[in-house]
């Protein structure tokens, strides 16, 4: 992984190290998944995730805008963020390219590249109950190639 602000001015001063960054992510619960839609549009849209410290792993309807468009063009981005005054705003941007991983749809058949990202998913979001598996959500996987953070709890003083 690829961690880089870019010219980012004061970036090397907000930027979270890798631990900050995996528990900011562990904690996040909603990110914004950005796609190429047809045309070379771009689609936002929101949706669970989890980090397993190398990979963002999303769990997407397989009958969505954003599934048809990572199948067409995997290029991605998604971004993660946190705050509402200032000196608390946080947040993280991995973009690369997503793959779906697994059955599409997932219906449970085992399958070991998801038994961690299901472990941790079905922690966050289901309290430690079993992945339920509607038959309409299947995997992407997300290795970031270039990952931007910040947190502007690490700036002193009034915001410029």
């Amino acid at each position: 992984m690829v961690a880089s602000h870019g010219g980012q001015r004061r970036g090397r001063r907000v930027m979270m190290t890798g631990g900050e960054l995996d528990a900011f992510l562990a904690g996040q619960w909603t990110c914004r998944m950005a796609t190429v839609g047809p045309e070379g549009r771009p689609h936002v849209s929101a949706l669970w995730f989890v980090w397993d410290g190398t990979a963002l792993w999303l769990y997407s309807l397989t009958r969505s805008r954003r599934w048809a468009d990572v199948r067409r063009d995997g290029r991605v981005a998604v971004l993660a963020d946190d705050g509402r005054e200032y000196g608390e705003l946080r947040g993280a941007e991995l973009s690369g390219r997503a793959e779906p991983v697994g059955e599409v749809p997932r219906a449970g058949l085992p399958c070991g590249e998801l038994r961690e990202p299901e472990r941790l998913f079905a922690a966050k979001y289901f309290g430690g109950r079993p992945m339920p598996y509607d038959g309409r959500h299947a995997w992407l996987r997300l290795r970031p190639e270039r990952v931007v953070s910040w947190d502007f709890g690490k700036l002193s003083g009034p915001p410029p």
